[in-house]
């Protein structure tokens, strides 16, 4: 399944290679640097679109005998590259609106360059609808990356539209590097998100709130069964989440009886939270050092109590 999100990554490419074009010849007839900063944030979506496409391959590989749990935290990689990337064109906005703010230079055929301008803004958003989709159904962070950033595109290309149409009416030629400055900024926080984000989910960041309250109340249920729970330890990895805890259950329990409990439990889990992968431990409620066993570093609590 992961395998066929390389489609849509193909998709971000043929998008951008279209807005790359439709974008430089909007610039080249206007000369407008407010319309240059959009025509470079299309090249760093198609780079960005390159790395994603890398990416979603490496994490469609299933596990080897090196990487057990799988490959899909290479999306965070992609995510945090794209980030990067925003900064870097950001930057190259910032030296060609306030050179063009020193040196203004009087804009020309702003009806057509404004017209092929927002065709380039229509496809990116079309696009941007599809990629957000199938990130969400797939949970695939560095498809939902380039597809917020081509809608960002697009919110830019809107503003961009805006003020060099505001230049056409009013004829204040000022106006057109302080968009291209303020493109930047924006840009330049969307690409601040992309890399915490990213950051945040090579530490091995928990589950949402909500999803822990699914997975708690699952485990209250249990309680009714003489059953208690501790221990609880979430974290995701690309599309994929692991959970991990402790099943607290009668001493006098069967083998059978434990394992038969442990499969109910993680059915459950994973009904409520998808592509989670389940880890129980049972332990005796009635031994103390069953309730005492709930750091990380399970060896260490076992000799402290």
């Amino acid at each position: 399944m992961r395998g066929s999100l390389v489609r849509f990554a193909l998709l971000s490419i043929a998008a951008s290679l279209v807005t790359i074009g439709l974008k430089a010849a909007a610039y080249f007839l206007t000369g407008s640097v407010g319309l240059l900063s959009d025509a470079l944030e299309s090249v760093v979506n198609l780079v960005a679109a390159v790395v994603a496409l890398v990416a979603l391959a490496i994490a469609a590989r299933p596990p080897d005998a090196d990487h057990e749990h799988g490959h899909e935290k290479a999306e965070y990689f992609a995510s945090g590259f794209e980030g990067l990337l925003i900064a870097v064109a950001a930057l190259a906005i910032v030296v060609t609106a306030v050179d063009r703010l020193l040196r203004p230079v009087p804009l020309d055929d702003l009806g057509l360059g404004l017209a092929i301008s927002a065709v380039a803004a229509g496809v990116n958003f079309a696009t941007a609808l599809v990629l957000l989709r199938a990130a969400k159904r797939h949970g695939s962070i560095a498809l939902e990356a380039d597809g917020r950033h081509l809608l960002t595109d697009v919110l830019t290309s809107v503003g961009v539209l805006v003020a060099v149409g505001a230049v056409a009416l009013t004829g204040w030629q000022i106006l057109d590097p302080l968009i291209a400055l303020g493109v930047a900024a924006n840009i330049l926080w969307t690409g601040g998100l992309l890399v915490w984000r990213s950051m945040l989910g090579l530490m091995d960041t928990v589950l949402p709130s909500q999803d822990r309250d699914r997975i708690t109340a699952v485990l209250d249920r249990f309680r009714a069964e003489n059953v208690q729970w501790h221990a609880l330890r979430t974290r995701q990895s690309g599309s994929r989440c692991f959970v991990q805890v402790h099943l607290l259950v009668p001493g006098h329990w069967t083998v059978q009886q434990g394992h038969d409990l442990a499969e109910r439990v993680e059915a459950d889990i994973r009904n409520v939270v998808p592509r989670c992968n389940v880890m129980t431990h049972l332990e005796p409620v009635e031994d103390p050092l069953s309730w005492a066993d709930v750091s990380l570093d399970r060896a260490e609590a076992r000799r402290s109590a």
